[in-house]
């Protein structure tokens, strides 16, 4: 498969011809455009970008840390697991006063969604009747709702639903080949389990990966084909920020040019899904920032979960 393959997969909006799928690929054609010129990539990803969305506009997120540390989950990248010695402070689950002031704020600096993100495995009965009363608090802002909340149990996802929520986010984080290597708490299937709860709720998925984190290029082929497997309708791409105390401290191994690349194969292979710059797109990107958008039509504006933005 090539570029030019790629470009034809895709339906032009301007002819009203339904969205389709991108067309069946084999590892080593993705791998191929690793090996492409960054330019050709980026006019390409442009191209099928506009089949799709506006060019023109660019969708803002807002991401607040709701419950902070404390987690009881191993991912190698996370200072909020209990396995690592960070500089992170525990804090307890923030009141839906300081989630609505929150909110408030970011909708007047031109973010359009909110999303809230919990430091546990799961949430138990009394944590969800809280974060149910959040998610009315935004959607009173006229904002649409997402969560990350970890790992569902029967009928929390339906619970979320009649709270009004519109995304729940739960990344597979890498392949699932690779996904030992980070994570060894929760299994790959856990994780589809959890994806599968949000669907079958009628809650728009919300998932994507880390890049950055020791994977070859083959593990972030195989995510993205996962993901539009899945049907995954937003997909954020973080960028590993290394941070002290963590087994992934010392793993720096990106530049601006391969990011630039891991975005338009995820917009190759998900050309009419939401591609959202999350995590990292400051120190990775750097000041090769806006040209993220030719492939990528949504940014996280404002700080991270444990990091700023």
């Amino acid at each position: 498969m090539n570029l030019e393959t790629l470009q034809s997969a895709a339906p032009s909006a301007d002819r009203g011809d339904a969205p389709a799928a991108a067309p069946a690929w084999t590892q080593k054609s993705a791998l191929a455009l690793f090996e492409s010129p960054l330019n050709d990539l980026l006019f390409q990803a442009q191209t099928v970008h506009r089949r799709h969305f506006d060019a023109n506009q660019v969708q803002a997120s807002r991401l607040l840390n709701v419950k902070t540390g404390g987690c009881s989950e191993d991912c190698a990248y996370c200072s909020q697991s209990i396995h690592y010695q960070t500089e992170l402070e525990r804090e307890s689950l923030l009141s839906v006063a300081e989630v609505t002031a929150a909110a408030r704020q970011a909708k007047a600096d031109g973010a359009t969604r909110f999303c809230m993100g919990a430091a546990w495995r799961g949430p138990n009965d009394s944590q969800m009747d809280l974060i149910a009363a959040m998610i009315g608090a935004v959607k009173a802002e006229g904002m649409e709702a997402c969560v990350t909340l970890g790992l569902l149990s029967d009928g929390q996802a339906e619970r979320l639903k009649a709270a009004g929520l519109d995304y729940y986010n739960h990344n597979i984080d890498t392949s699932e080949d690779y996904y030992g290597k980070i994570i060894t708490t929760r299994s790959f299937a856990d994780r589809l389990d959890t994806l599968a709860r949000v669907r079958n709720a009628g809650i728009h998925v919300c998932a994507g990966g880390i890049i950055g984190m020791g994977e070859a290029p083959v593990d972030v082929v195989r995510m993205a084909i996962e993901l539009r497997e899945l049907g995954v309708q937003s997909i954020p791409v973080n960028f590993l920020n290394p941070i002290e105390g963590t087994p992934l401290a010392g793993c720096n191994e990106l530049n601006p040019r391969y990011c630039l690349k891991v975005l338009c194969l995820f917009r190759f292979a998900n050309p009419d899904r939401e591609i959202r710059i999350a995590g990292g797109r400051e120190l990775h990107l750097r000041s090769l920032q806006p040209l993220a958008m030719f492939a990528a039509n949504s940014i996280f504006v404002g700080d991270y979960l444990t990091t700023k933005g």
